[in-house]
């Protein structure tokens, strides 16, 4: 048993018993409903030592659960051993959701407890309805917290900077008046914004408070009358100030939200989306909400012009970067050379940074060799960094955040001697469900829930699948994960429209044997219009070659080997300019056409 976790828990329970608390629920979240979190908010990697993005736990008197994504299967369970913390696989259909493991272990008359600023309304009330059929109470103003955390850390101070519009495309000022346009037309006063992406988006702004995420910690409230952003002062410099000044924001203490909520006046109608704002949020709003969807989610996908010749930019920098890493990892393996997981890591940030307007990685890079690969959101240490070798098959997930757009691309590739009949078939499979998306033709109003199964259509038939998404949004120097679309076997009402940027990255993974995973970033264009309407098309984004010694051609057809070639004679042709003759020899021998 692990002590230090099982102390943790027992700080809870004491917490709980003293407020007669009978089950807590803890998200992986923050006030803002993010994915990636600040180190102030991660309770939840305290308590259960889970370091994956997604995650639930409850606790109950005598006992923990943590609910987690198949991203997470095969981590949660290595993180979680000694901890006496149950991992619950969710979405398999054996594994129930929390409101059902709730409605099955509690009994009429206890109590469950949540902290009302980690939860989105819409979870809050969903919890609430299911667990009162059971006559289950649901307190929403539970702190899990309170004093049993002496060395938390403070809330994150890193300063705000100006995206400029060279890249943004579009100012700030220009931005407000038509959120507040697309706010008149919904029927409300004024619109409050939980969202730290499209509080950013909107504002021209950026911070560096999430690793990996440009966004600053704040709320945002937008009205004729007042215009205010919620953000802790020492974040904001004169020249910040003078920014926001210019498109009419003034600010307050981000700790100041709640009281300036509670002071508006009661005939004003606030627009506020029950899904992206907390539910102490909403109820301290009371008769003054008006719930809708946020406007912004749909604005921010849609890339300007400047955005988007800022990303095709981005792109081909990222693509040296990438070729520039690739040579490396051969040069170590044909030289003998140690080479590590996390040598892996160090050698694409090492090349990244050096790429003109470079400011980060957009997430962790993934680099998962032979069986590390089936950890889909695997993230090597010191405890499992494993030696690369000859015969395995390794995946590398990576991307860079740069001032005129973010990557993320995925490559399998395989380290040194002949692959497998079993990994070329597999990788095979996978690149013919990448191909078929990627080549897809649609009708507007086509969705990503329509296109996934062109992905998986070639696993399926053998018998295989893979459990993630197979697309999702990608922010513009912003979060790498992004909506409001995507493309997963999830039902998503948002259709696909010209200007969003999208990833491609369906996979397989074998567990204990290798993982498997090709992504690009598409973005979606008009293709034609005929007497049946606009069709729509994708153009991929992303500029690197894959491996072609994984590709099985006697189970591609004459298409899919077009296709490819096509692919890697643009790589090479926006490719070479910027490469030296080294590099683009290199190049020219991992882009030749394949035949069967």
């Amino acid at each position: 048993m692990n002590h230090t976790r099982q102390e943790h828990l027992n700080q809870v329970r004491a917490l709980m018993a003293d407020a007669g608390i009978d089950a807590v629920i803890i998200n992986k979240t923050d006030p803002h409903q993010s994915e990636y979190i600040g180190r102030h908010w991660a309770f939840l990697r305290r308590v259960s030592g889970f370091t994956g993005s997604a995650a639930t736990m409850v606790v109950t008197r005598d006992r923990a659960l943590l609910w987690t994504d198949s991203r997470y299967f095969i981590q949660a369970n290595d993180q979680l051993q000694g901890s006496g913390i149950e991992l619950m696989k969710d979405g398999l259909p054996d594994t129930p959701s929390i409101q059902q493991w709730l409605t099955a272990n509690l009994t009429p008359g206890q109590k469950a407890g949540i902290d009302g600023m980690l939860f989105s309304a819409t979870m809050a009330r969903q919890l609430a309805d299911t667990l009162a059929i059971h006559d289950i109470g649901l307190i929403t103003d539970f702190d899990p917290i309170g004093d049993t955390w002496p060395d938390r850390s403070p809330l994150p101070a890193d300063r705000v900077f100006i995206h400029e519009q060279q890249y943004a495309g579009q100012s700030a000022s220009d931005k407000i008046a038509s959120v507040l346009d697309k706010t008149y037309q919904s029927g409300a006063d004024a619109i409050f914004l939980s969202s730290l992406d499209e509080i950013a988006w909107t504002l021209n702004i950026r911070a560096h408070d999430i690793h990996y995420t440009t966004v600053a910690t704040s709320f945002l409230y937008l009205s004729p009358v007042e215009k205010v952003l919620f953000v802790d002062p020492v974040k904001i410099d004169n020249a910040v100030s003078d920014h926001l000044s210019e498109a009419g924001v003034h600010t307050l203490p981000y700790s100041d939200v709640l009281n300036y909520l509670t002071s508006l006046p009661d005939n004003i109608k606030v627009l506020i989306e029950p899904s992206n704002n907390s539910i102490a949020l909403v109820n301290t709003l009371g008769n003054r909400t008006l719930e809708a969807e946020s406007p912004i989610a749909l604005m921010k996908s849609v890339k300007n012009d400047i955005q988007v010749a800022g990303i095709r930019a981005a792109m081909e920098r990222d693509g040296v970067a990438m070729i520039k890493s690739l040579m490396e990892i051969e040069r170590h393996i044909n030289n003998d050379l140690t080479l590590t997981e996390l040598d892996i890591k160090h050698i694409f940030r090492q090349q990244r940074s050096s790429c003109d307007l470079f400011y980060d990685e957009s997430f962790g890079l993934i680099s998962g060799f032979g069986p590390h690969g089936a950890i889909v959101h695997y993230e090597a240490n010191e405890t499992t960094n494993a030696t690369i070798k000859r015969g395995g098959l390794l995946l590398i997930d990576s991307g860079g955040q740069y001032l005129d757009g973010t990557t993320d691309i995925t490559r399998t590739i395989a380290i040194g001697g002949t692959p497998t009949p079993q990994q070329r078939h597999d990788f095979t499979l996978v690149m013919k469900g990448h191909i078929a998306l990627s080549d897809a033709v649609f009708p507007r109003g086509t969705t990503g829930h329509q296109l996934d199964v062109l992905a998986r259509q070639h696993l399926w038939h053998d018998g295989l699948n893979y459990l993630h998404g197979t697309g999702h949004g990608v922010g513009h120097f912003l979060n790498v994960h992004e909506g409001p679309q995507s493309i997963r076997l999830n039902h998503n009402p948002v259709a696909l429209v010209p200007g969003m940027v999208t990833s491609n990255e369906p996979g397989l993974y074998r567990e204990g044997q290798h993982g498997i995973r090709c992504e690009n970033l598409l973005l979606t264009v008009p293709a034609m219009t005929t007497e049946f309407g606009q069709f729509l098309k994708f153009e991929t984004l992303t500029l690197c070659p894959f491996d072609l010694t994984l590709f099985d051609t006697s189970m591609m057809t004459d298409d899919e080997i077009k296709w490819l070639n096509n692919y890697h004679r643009t790589v090479r042709d926006r490719l070479s300019p910027l490469l030296n003759s080294a590099e683009r020899t290199w190049l020219e021998i991992h882009t030749q056409p394949l035949t069967k």
